[in-house]
């Protein structure tokens, strides 16, 4: 297509996307450089742009990164990708994105239009390889349709639920001149802020309110929403625990409420033990519903059928999109919560008062549990998480920076000691200071940590002065990488690696699936051994801090025993609040703990180790051991059988 000449031309297509940055007060663009790119990266070299390009040594990382940005700002994380291989590498986050609805704009450059057919050197249909995982994914047609597709782009990528969008745009579409005044017109914002159908509302309220025995399950739409103060108002109202879906993707309940119960099980039996004892479960922003490694039609539906379910999210797919809902609210959580409680406050249900108090003092006892516990872990040759989490919790609130913290959570086998102990709470905390992803993908934190620590002003209005990620040694060695860019930018972030030399989680998921098909008929299925060498990283053993080196990151400790946490946390949270690199903090977390065998319900021996069988319940409302005389109980469920079912990790 012949081109209009434009005489010494100080503006070119590439420049509409800085048009729409500008509008949004977006700053950043992450990715590796490439040639397809330069052109778009070029723009940042511009101050009146203000975007600063943050180069990174792995795609996945970049998306990973834009990811934390878009998380504190709320608005959408750019990620500029090179053809194929950009996209390609970048796909297990795009998931985590998805799932996790994480707004992203993902510009992927692809080889000239005039040549693709042709097969050339990189490319490939780019739009079918991101599709499955975005709102939205268009590789642009002309240079002329750049606007329109970049505001659309947007307008998806912002609008309720949020997600990610894909751009595929031939690499030479972006250098071509226009005129000074050929400008975005501007960017649609869609409001999030709208309210339910009044009939719906009123109906999920009269259900509510004749619950004898109502669950509040709280998903990733209250957390987004920053809706603690409306969902703890229902809590109060209808005296109901509340639980977190499993692996949320913020802190959607504040863990300082009596009503807080952590997260939902990671598996079949333990999601059911919850549902069961309920009339009625309110699933509220409820998007990741099935977050098992193992599931069994056999043993029955995760909701079993008597429960009466009432929906509330912003989003369609996600309402009774697994189970039958009988009442279901289309609305923001924020927005249409107070509605429903003033419908709600004139007929509290009968024995809310009563659950509440039962609440009340099952939080008190639950305290005394993680004490125990704690005390139990110190006597330990070996590091066990909750040292690390109470460490934590203490430095944080004698340094007065409650609201100026965020974590970043990929500690996957010991997720429980940090959700209650570190202070996610209304002592000035908000939902966003807690870090996660809903998709499961593993490698994502590390990344994230530098897009987080770039952003000083987030939407929910804590501070991220203190950055810290806490990742198990498998989850950091999928891109250490990441080092170099917080290196590279001089981004003090505290790395805490919980190093027990193993894949100490699909070591437990290969447990749970003896466990569920070792004796089931037409299976039979067991390992040659169920502690293999492949899921040990003992040979040779990682030392972080030295790799953290290599990669610029100068700073950092190996430590080997409780006694020497708390001393160590704290010059690791100095350094980072003191100087401009990282530091990284090597922990021998225990990982040959003296283990003990346990039957499952089907009759399969598994081994459980020791803190876990110790480790307190975060639900000690479903817990039926609390009156239990027998000192191990009391810190867990009513038989070792079931725990085995109920308080091991998330599997995946």
């Amino acid at each position: 297509m012949k081109k209009a000449t434009i005489e010494n031309p100080t503006r070119w297509t590439r420049d509409y996307l800085f048009d729409a940055l500008k509008e949004l007060g977006i700053h950043y663009i992450f990715g590796v450089p490439g040639t397809n790119e330069i052109p778009i990266i070029d723009g940042t070299s511009y101050p009146e742009n203000e975007v600063k390009y943050i180069e990174c040594l792995h795609e996945n990382i970049a998306i990973g990164a834009a990811m934390g940005s878009a998380r504190m700002t709320g608005k959408p994380g750019i990620l500029v990708v090179h053809v194929t291989p950009g996209i390609a590498h970048s796909i297990g986050n795009l998931f985590n994105a998805y799932r996790s609805n994480t707004p992203l704009i993902i510009l992927c450059c692809q080889q000239q239009n005039e040549l693709v057919t042709q097969e050339p050197l990189l490319a490939s249909n780019l739009v079918d390889l991101a599709r499955q995982y975005t709102k939205w994914a268009h590789e642009v047609r002309t240079p002329e349709e750049v606007p329109l597709v970049l505001q659309r782009a947007f307008k998806e990528a912002m609008a309720p639920p949020n997600g990610p969008v894909f751009i595929s745009i031939p690499w030479e579409f972006m250098m071509v001149a226009i005129e000074d005044d050929q400008k975005m017109e501007g960017i649609t914002r869609i409001s999030p802020h709208f309210t339910g159908d009044d009939a719906s509302i009123k109906q999920a309220a009269d259900i509510l309110a004749n619950a004898k025995n109502p669950l509040i399950v709280a998903g990733d739409a209250v957390g987004y929403a920053d809706a603690w103060t409306e969902i703890q108002e229902l809590a109060e109202l209808i005296g109901a625990p509340v639980v977190q879906q499993t692996f949320s993707s913020v802190a959607n309940f504040p863990n300082n409420d009596y009503h807080w119960q952590g997260e939902l099980p990671g598996s079949q039996a333990g999601v059911q033990s919850v549902f069961k004892r309920h009339d009625v479960a309110f699933l509220v922003g409820f998007g990741a519903q099935a977050q098992l490694a193992v599931f069994k039609y056999s043993d029955g539906p995760l909701i079993p059928k008597e429960v009466t379910q009432v929906y509330l999210t912003n989003n369609t797919w996600d309402i009774a999109k697994n189970f039958y809902g009988e009442s279901a609210i289309l609305g923001d959580v924020k927005a249409t919560l107070p509605i429903l409680n003033n419908y709600i406050k004139p007929q509290r249900p009968e024995g809310a008062i009563s659950r509440n108090n039962k609440l009340e003092k099952l939080a008190q006892l639950r305290v005394h549990q993680w004490e125990s516990y704690l005390e139990e872990a110190m006597q330990q040759s070996d590091i066990w998480a909750v040292v690390i989490a109470k460490a934590l919790k203490d430095e944080i609130k004698k340094r007065e920076m409650v609201d100026n913290f965020v974590y970043v959570h990929e500690a996957v086998s010991d997720g429980a000691p940090f959700q209650y102990y570190l202070p996610f709470s209304t002592e000035g905390a908000k939902p966003i200071s807690y870090y996660c992803v809903a998709g499961g993908s593993l490698g994502w934190s590390m990344p994230a940590s530098l897009g987080i620590k770039l952003e000083e002003k987030t939407t929910q209005g804590i501070g991220t002065k203190l950055v810290i990620n806490a990742v198990g040694d498998g989850s950091s060695l999928f891109y250490p990488q990441t080092w170099w860019t917080a290196a590279h930018e001089k981004l003090p972030i505290l790395y805490i690696i919980t190093n027990n030399h193993e894949y100490h989680t699909l070591q437990l998921g290969l447990q749970q699936v003896v466990a569920a098909y070792g004796s089931e008929a037409g299976y039979g299925w067991k390992p040659k051994t169920i502690d293999p060498s492949y899921l040990r990283l003992e040979r040779p053993k990682m030392d972080f801090v030295n790799l953290a080196k290599a990669f610029g990151g100068e700073h950092g400790e190996v430590v080997q025993t409780p006694a020497n946490v708390h001393e160590a946390v704290a010059r690791g949270i100095d350094h980072v609040l003191n100087h401009k690199t990282s530091y990284i903090l090597d922990m021998r977390i225990a990982s040959n703990t003296p283990t003990t065998p346990v039957t499952t319900p089907d009759g399969s021996m598994i081994s459980v180790d020791k803190r876990y069988l110790l480790q307190p319940e975060l639900n000690v409302f479903h817990a039926d051991s609390v009156e239990s005389d027998t000192p191990m109980l009391k810190a867990g469920r009513g038989s070792a059988d079931e725990k085995a079912n109920f308080n091991l990790p998330s599997l995946f």
